[in-house]
């Protein structure tokens, strides 16, 4: 493997030298500056005594300098800990506590300060430039990104150089015209939240590599008047951040024309929503579906949807460089139309867990997501649940998706999530928690009555609340936990 990770990276700077990869603030930086940066960084990085290959966490805030570095150790074949915002004491320490070296910047948490072995200011870093011939080997350890894991701690997902290497989005000699289409929406692509997210890097690099801009705010962006302010034409989007962008929308005019592409992804999406989100936006609108582990699995675009209305109800089909199946409890493939468990292969899927035996979710170069789904005859992927979100109601078991799917189907709701709790009586028993769709109030009797038709009596909640708004977790993602905590207060 000859052009190993960031090997097209560096060439396209280096092809494009004039183009602004960046803008950050009131300043732009070229794509000739940003890799000026990279081979200054990694000048530095050797002038510390990192010569040999080593950990390195990059705990710096969202701008050029942070991605810099991050491409720099890179460059050098070190293993590269992304670290995310709003750690906890005892967090920082399991996720810096063995890196070779911190690299910090003024947005640094004093947690993780604390937990560094060495600290290496971004601001004192930079060196005399050093040639860029990237040095990872195809085998070797090129970065772990942190999700928050079952047992309170983060867990560390690891990646391979030859993983990175083969990532859709960073290997444009496997693109396809699916690929390039949508690196063509994004010229202007808005960066913020973090940098040590999966998801954003991997757009980031189909930006910078599709030729486009990466805009990065100058403060937490207000949405949507972020789109409209810095023309954005390529944007990540939580669930909820979408929600509340569609709230904004139904009261206001907004200047959206700029957006060539609003990739929702992260957790569910009713259909329902989805349909108002091609009324309020327009056909910029994708529908994503992946993880850490894997990246991007599928998408679904608004002329898919257009061409195939009950496609709205999916997450599209498989992406490029993406082999799925549903499979049953004995791990064999299902016919169409039956729901499974969903399994997939991709050569950018990462080998394992920090720490922690991943031989329940890597088989035999197959991941399984934990997704529950099932696929269509024209190959659409249905998500219906995930395989770990059970609840036992009297020794019964119930998955929260389909739960939460009848409920967000009826007219009055916008928005349903369920979840499982102790029960002295039924050992489990579910707890949903719905938000009003717009101008309605909803009648709970007639929402038990919803679930109670789809999907039988011992299905329905014990408990439905209304609530304004659902709270967000640090990943963007919905934060049932704290949902459920509202009904202990």
């Amino acid at each position: 493997m000859t052009d190993v990770f960031p090997r097209t990276l560096l060439d396209a700077l280096a092809a494009d030298s004039a183009t602004p990869a960046f803008e950050h603030g009131g300043r732009t930086v070229s794509r000739g500056e940003l890799l000026d940066l990279v081979s200054r960084y990694a000048g530095g990085l050797l002038a510390a005594g990192l010569d040999q290959p080593a950990e390195v966490a990059v705990a710096t805030g969202v701008t050029p300098e942070g991605f810099a570095v991050q491409t720099a150790a890179h460059a050098l074949g070190h293993c590269v800990v992304a670290v995310k915002p709003g750690l906890t004491v005892a967090e920082a320490a399991h996720v810096v506590g063995g890196a070779d070296v911190v690299v910090t910047d003024a947005t640094t948490q004093p947690e993780v300060l604390a937990a560094a072995r060495k600290v290496l200011p971004l601001g004192t870093l930079a060196a005399e430039p050093v040639p860029l011939a990237p040095r990872g080997r195809p085998d070797d350890l090129a970065t772990v990104v942190y999700t928050s894991g079952s047992t309170g701690l983060p867990k560390g997902v690891e990646f391979t150089y030859a993983a990175m290497t083969a990532r859709w989005a960073w290997r444009t000699d496997g693109w396809t015209d699916d690929t390039r289409r949508l690196a063509g929406r994004y010229r202007r692509f808005l960066l913020f939240g973090t940098l040590a997210s999966a998801v954003m890097q991997e757009h980031l690099g189909l930006c910078l590599l599709g030729g486009g801009t990466a805009v990065i705010p100058d403060a937490v962006p207000i949405f949507p008047q972020v789109l409209e302010q810095l023309r954005i034409t390529a944007v990540l989007l939580t669930v909820p951040r979408l929600n509340s962008i569609l709230e904004v929308l139904r009261e206001r005019e907004a200047d959206l024309s700029s957006l060539r592409s609003v990739l929702v992804a992260g957790s569910p999406l009713p259909p329902h929503q989805l349909v108002a989100a091609y009324d309020l936006i327009g056909d910029a609108v994708h529908h994503g579906y992946g993880q850490t582990e894997t990246g991007m699995l599928c998408l679904l675009t608004a002329e898919e949807a257009a061409a195939y209305p009950e496609a709205v109800a999916s997450v599209g089909r498989p992406w490029t460089g993406v082999e799925l199946e549903i499979r049953d409890e004995d791990g064999k493939p299902v016919p169409a139309g039956e729901t499974g468990e969903i399994w997939v292969r991709t050569a950018n899927a990462c080998r394992g867990y920090r720490g922690e035996d991943a031989g329940e979710v890597l088989r035999d170069g197959w991941v399984r997501t934990r997704d529950l789904g099932r696929l269509d005859e024209r190959g659409y992927v249905y998500l219906t649940g995930r395989a770990r979100d059970v609840i036992i109601i009297n020794a019964i078991l119930h998955y929260a998706g389909p739960i939460e799917s009848a409920l967000a189907a009826h007219p009055d709701v916008d928005e349903a999530y369920v979840v499982g709790a102790p029960d002295e009586r039924t050992g489990e028993a579910a707890h949903a928690f719905v938000v009003a769709a717009p101008g309605r109030e909803p009648d709970l009797e007639a929402l038990r009555l919803a679930v109670r038709e789809e999907l039988g009596e011992s299905a329905v909640p014990a408990t439905i609340t209304v609530v304004d708004s659902v709270p967000v977790a640090p990943s963007g993602k919905p934060d049932k936990a704290a949902l459920l905590a509202t009904l202990r207060t």
